[in-house]
């Protein structure tokens, strides 16, 4: 799974201080699905890598998401967040495509990370997701496995580090 973002649009349509925090954001939630992404910001900065996003700069980031789209769309599941409706609907009938507002909800809804008192967040992600489908069929643990995953590794960590 790809996710491409339009930096600027979700950045001004969130409550964001600055980019840096919705980056931290975004390398999260990608994590958490167990995919990777590019967020394309319009202007001038240094291209880096924050986990499994890519950061990147364009001097028309509507250019840069819509050919990364075009690009990977035959490939892999691809999802567009960007409320440019032109970037939405060149982006091919084959991607899924989210405004910034919609998927800034999404993202409030995610779980929050490991719980600081070490409590197992297991339970409550398999809960959270069979509320999410109303029914107990494949689709939700196949999208369950990379958030699973995910939650084992951090308590393999603690467990080591303690």
């Amino acid at each position: 799974m790809l996710y491409l973002f339009d930096g600027n649009n979700i950045l001004h349509a969130g409550s964001f201080r600055d980019r840096r925090e919705l980056v931290d954001r975004l390398a999260g939630h990608v994590a958490m699905e167990g995919a990777r992404g590019v967020v394309v910001f319009d202007g001038v900065g240094d291209d880096s890598v924050v986990g499994p996003l890519e950061v990147r700069y364009a001097v028309h980031a509507d250019d840069v998401v819509e050919r990364l789209a075009a690009d990977h769309r035959g490939r892999e599941p691809v999802t567009v967040v960007s409320s440019d409706r032109a970037i939405r609907a060149t982006a091919g009938q084959e991607t899924r495509r989210v405004s910034a507002k919609t998927f800034l909800r999404e993202l409030k809804d995610e779980p929050p990370g490991p719980d600081p008192l070490g409590r197992s967040t297991v339970e409550d992600a398999l809960d959270e997701e069979r509320g999410r489908t109303g029914r107990g069929d494949a689709a939700p643990s196949r999208r369950l496995a990379p958030r699973l995953l995910n939650i084992c590794k951090q308590l393999a960590t603690i467990v080591t580090s303690t």
